[in-house]
């Protein structure tokens, strides 16, 4: 890579115990370094095939949580100890600086207290690891700028920062990608039979958090409940990790729709491919996201996508997708109707693996990351 072959160290506090964008990036990130033969430890918080755990108070856990709690009473968002994800990714911060401090060139991270708190003990001499951090979940400018070395994931979001970026920063635009040998079409039927779904229905599948907050997925019910003619062989699939609120919007779902909408709590990441495989649809309804994994994921296995209208949507779907206003029930439901035509999905499907090959498939992405890791050591001692 340089002349220093830098030990890159990749991180992420919720490895191990919980399953999410950031999850899925770092294990990718790490798995494809390995195979280009960078020197990379994939580090997480607890126990799981090629992750090194170091251990942290889990954000679902009594004692974050009464952390948080008693913190909050104190003015803890102050200083980063305001909730339970903060408690985890403080004590997995101290785990993993005191595993890198001395041994590692390059952290790279999407985690923002622990990148925040990593950064600061580099530039106080404590580290010898630089920060990379990769903004993937849209954090403020005031975080953005502590960084020497900053990640974006789109074209627009680089644009975006460009006049916010401190003079001394190094700014890199790099996208995420999947693994597109792994992605990949499959039979439909086989697919359909294995989750038990009505072979001849057309199937809409939306992979996100069961929550109405960002994911919206309470809109897409709505929406999609509106769209529909009864007998018209349409089905929605609803597959994401449970929050507060998901028995809530799983409750009002199946008495709107029926039989007509399947929700699949908590399903792992290595059985999200089954998923792809099995729908004619993919429809993300939030109506902005730093990337969006689960979009290449769809691409790769061959699936049209209906998205909010934004630039850095268009980025990532390309020309596979249809792209019209989800903001408001209505134009969802206008825009549902739409895709569900064979007119506008099964012309739209033909774009869609080649464009996640050409643009986010693994080979392409890992030479992007590499090259950014030489321009984070340029100049190191």
């Amino acid at each position: 890579m340089t002349d220093i072959s830098p030990q890159v160290a990749v991180a992420c506090s919720g490895l191990g115990h919980v399953h999410r964008g950031i999850e899925s990036w770092a294990l990718d990130v790490a798995t494809g370094l390995r195979r280009s033969c960078v020197a990379v430890t994939l580090f997480g918080g607890r126990a799981a095939p090629s992750v090194e755990p170091l251990g942290c108070l889990p954000r679902a856990g009594p004692a974050a949580i009464r952390l948080a709690q008693s913190f909050r009473h104190l003015g803890g968002w102050r200083y980063g100890m305001g909730s339970a994800y903060e408690i985890e990714q403080a004590s997995f911060a101290w785990n993993l600086w005191r595993r890198i401090r001395s041994t590692h060139d390059i952290l790279h991270v999407q985690d923002p207290l622990v990148a925040m708190l990593l950064e600061a003990a580099h530039r106080s001499g404590l580290s010898r690891a630089r920060v990379l951090y990769a903004n993937g979940t849209g954090e403020p400018a005031a975080v953005m700028r502590r960084f020497a070395n900053l990640q974006l994931l789109t074209p627009q979001a680089a644009a975006d920062w460009e006049p916010q970026r401190p003079a001394t920063q190094k700014r890199f635009m790099v996208p995420n990608f999947v693994d597109t040998d792994r992605f990949v079409p499959g039979d439909r039927a086989a697919a359909r039979a294995g989750l038990g779904l009505p072979p001849e229905a057309t199937i809409l599948l939306c992979c996100a958090a069961i929550r109405r907050v960002h994911k919206r997925v309470d809109w897409l019910v709505q929406a999609f409940a509106a769209a529909r003619r009864p007998g018209d062989g349409t089905m929605l699939v609803v597959a994401g990790g449970r929050e507060p609120d998901s028995d809530t919007i799983i409750a009002e779902g199946r008495a709107l729709l029926g039989d007509a909408v399947r929700f699949m709590v908590d399903v792992p990441r290595q059985d999200l491919l089954t998923l792809y495989q099995a729908a004619d649809v993919f429809v993300l309804p939030s109506l902005s996201e730093m990337f969006g994994i689960v979009l290449v994921e769809a691409l790769a296995c061959g699936l049209p996508v209906l998205c909010h209208d934004t630039p850095d949507f268009r980025y990532v779907v390309g020309p596979a997708g249809l792209y019209r206003d989800l903001s408001q029930c209505g134009s969802f439901a206008a825009a549902l109707a739409e895709m569900l035509t064979d007119r506008r999905y099964a012309t739209l499907a033909g774009a869609a693996r080649p464009h996640a090959v050409s643009q986010f498939s693994e080979p392409v992405v890992i030479r992007q990351i590499i090259e950014m890791y030489r321009g984070t050591m340029q100049g190191a001692a």
